[in-house]
């Protein structure tokens, strides 16, 4: 999150500077310095400024490192507004952050992975340079290429416009890198005999993407945003 981002929340809640300090727990000058860019907004504060003021995750600062749990990812999926886990409310995270450690994972609660495509629908605009970027350097591509596809697929049939134009480049971009190894989404551990089965009944889309996964988008059906 930007110092003006920090700003164009607080202001839009028509939250003084002195009293938003005191909200985030911060002197009214080290606000001022981050509202003006002399100083950075730390990722605590802007997580505490998104809680309290609305401001939307996508501006959230990015890392690429942080590798949280099934638990963690479940209640942080819950905080992005996921219907499957209403019921979960975790810190808040940026979008793009959190789909590069999902995607990441060697294995994956089935009902989290689930809600990977309904994040790609629920935040078309996330920082997509910096995602496509992350996932190559972990040759991650083609298990976002299938989530961005399935997300994709349901905007065909009741998303917005705008999903769709927002995608299009970005399944460009995955289609150039696609891998030809297989691999599963985020179920490494299956015995061979298990992925040998889901292969040979997975989607054409899976096999496109050369997942081993029976995820489509009739399971998501509920879900879309």
């Amino acid at each position: 999150m930007t110092g003006l981002a920090l700003e164009t929340v607080r202001k839009r809640q028509g939250v003084s500077q002195v009293q938003a300090a005191k909200l985030l727990g911060l002197s009214q000058p080290m606000l001022s310095h981050m509202e003006t860019g002399k100083r950075n907004v730390s990722l605590e504060v802007a997580q505490r400024a998104a809680e309290l003021f609305g401001g939307e995750p996508t501006a959230l600062p990015l890392n690429p490192l942080p590798r949280h749990s099934d638990e963690t990812l479940a209640s942080e999926l819950g905080r992005l507004g996921y219907p499957g886990y209403a019921h979960l409310s975790g810190r808040l995270r940026n979008p793009a952050e959190f789909l590069l450690d999902a995607l990441d994972h060697s294995d994956l609660d089935v009902r989290t992975t689930e809600g990977l495509p309904w994040v790609v629908l629920k935040y078309p605009h996330l920082d997509w340079s910096w995602l496509l970027r992350e996932v190559k350097l972990r040759n991650r591509q083609n298990r976002l290429g299938f989530v961005a596809s399935l997300a994709n697929r349901m905007a065909l049939q009741n998303g917005p416009l705008v999903v769709l134009n927002v995608l299009e480049p970005v399944l460009r971009e995955l289609e150039d890198a696609r891998l030809a190894k297989e691999d599963t989404l985020c179920q490494e551990s299956w015995p061979l005999s298990r992925k040998q089965h889901v292969r040979a009944v997975r989607s054409k889309l899976a096999a496109h993407w050369n997942l081993d996964t029976r995820l489509s988008e009739v399971d998501l059906a509920n879900y879309v945003a």
